[in-house]
């Protein structure tokens, strides 16, 4: 690697430009008749102390706004399972991990929880709103729904 200092500032301008070690390696063997493996013109990119540049991520392009609408993807059924009562369940496509089965209940007051059924059949109900607790009727048309819903899929 004997490079003289104008080499050595060619070298540096072809990183500030953005080239590839590959680039530097064939640009030396054409331009200036030096033959480097890839290895050596890492070196020599570090002996010059000198950082190559990380391309520029792709730019994101914003979606039209019809298709910002959210959309329940997650989801088997597009629409809630009809309600029992006034409580409607849905079931998640992903499975949330540690769990057989699991989804969605609105209850008859509006709020919102998750709710799984572990590998031992175990049901559980996470409320989005802590320490929230449903009525007792919610509850038992919850179950009455979700049994519906687990009949459904063969569980």
């Amino acid at each position: 690697m004997n490079l003289d200092e104008a080499q050595r500032q060619q070298v540096a301008a072809w990183i500030a430009a953005g080239a590839k070690l590959s680039e530097i390696q064939n640009r030396l063997l054409t331009e200036f008749g030096q033959k480097l493996t890839y290895m050596e013109v890492r070196f020599l990119v570090d002996d010059l102390k000198l950082t190559p540049k990380d391309p520029e991520p792709p730019k994101v392009v914003a979606p039209p706004a019809e298709a910002a609408k959210p959309v329940a993807a997650n989801k088997l059924s597009p629409e809630p399972v009809p309600a029992i009562g006034n409580v409607s369940v849905s079931v998640d496509q992903i499975t949330k991990p540690g769990a057989m089965i699991s989804g969605a209940v609105k209850f008859s007051d509006g709020q919102i929880a998750d709710w799984y059924l572990d590998q031992t059949g175990r049901l559980g109900v996470v409320p989005k709103q802590a320490g929230y607790k449903p009525s007792a009727a919610d509850v038992q048309d919850f179950q009455l729904a979700l049994q519906q819903e687990v009949a459904k899929l063969g569980f």
